[in-house]
């Protein structure tokens, strides 16, 4: 029996990942097994390679389809590559969701190729604020993704845990040089997580300290501390 070998690939170009949840939920609403989606991409695409096992391979997240495989898939599935992808979160995956190449981020944001490459493949960025303010323009983040791309999220979560378990008064400044919000609704935020905390710990603590639930719950809202943060803010009037 012959068998047809995929293409070896090329060079890695990390982009956004793979969202193998919802590719099998939209085979899935298109009522087709695997065998289908193969089919089709074998057929109308000419990947002659692509057989069920793959498919199944990459709904189960043990691999991810690279390329002009996405665009199959996207096509049989009757969707845009994009609702295939996960939420990038890297410096890397941005830029590629956005289809630059580095030398256009560089150019844009005012850096040396090689110094903003060696920052992409660190995942440590290190620009100066006007840098960073031209990086968000040039990749489109919104502020959250600013904070995740630019290395800010496990300060922005040490910063707010404090201000949830003890004064989040002096918690204002410092929270606010890592994620620039207005000062009202910045005060706001950390009031209303400070109160929702403080409000668990006092049912904690109202069971004598014996109520495994609640404890839990505690620490599981400092775990999602900064997700609970982007939430209220995008909540606030």
């Amino acid at each position: 029996m012959w068998r047809v070998r995929r293409p070896s690939p090329g060079p890695s170009q990390s982009g956004p990942p793979f969202n193998a949840l919802a590719a099998r939920r939209l085979r899935a609403a298109l009522n087709m097994g695997p065998e289908h989606v193969a089919h089709g991409i074998r057929v109308s695409y000419g990947l002659p390679y692509v057989t069920p096992d793959l498919v199944i391979a990459w709904e189960r997240g043990t691999a991810a389809p690279e390329g002009p495989e996405l665009t199959a898939l996207a096509g049989v599935l009757w969707c845009s590559p994009g609702e295939l992808l996960g939420r990038p979160q890297s410096l890397r995956e941005h830029r590629v969701a956005r289809g630059l190449a580095p030398e256009d981020v560089a150019r844009a944001v005012g850096l040396g190729l090689s110094a903003y490459q060696r920052m992409e493949e660190a995942d440590d960025w290190r620009g100066t604020d006007r840098q960073s303010a031209q990086l968000a323009d040039v990749l489109g983040l919104t502020l959250p993704d600013f904070v995740t791309v630019t290395g800010r999220e496990e300060k922005l979560a040490e910063l707010l845990t404090s201000a949830v378990t003890t004064r989040w008064q002096g918690c204002v400044r410092p929270i606010g040089k890592l994620a620039p919000l207005d000062r009202r609704v910045l005060e706001n935020v950390l009031q209303v997580l400070h109160q929702d905390y403080q409000g668990r710990m006092a049912a904690t603590l109202s069971w004598g300290g014996g109520a495994p639930e609640s404890s839990a719950g505690g620490r599981d809202f400092l775990d999602r501390i900064v997700e609970h943060f982007w939430t209220a803010v995008e909540k606030h009037p």
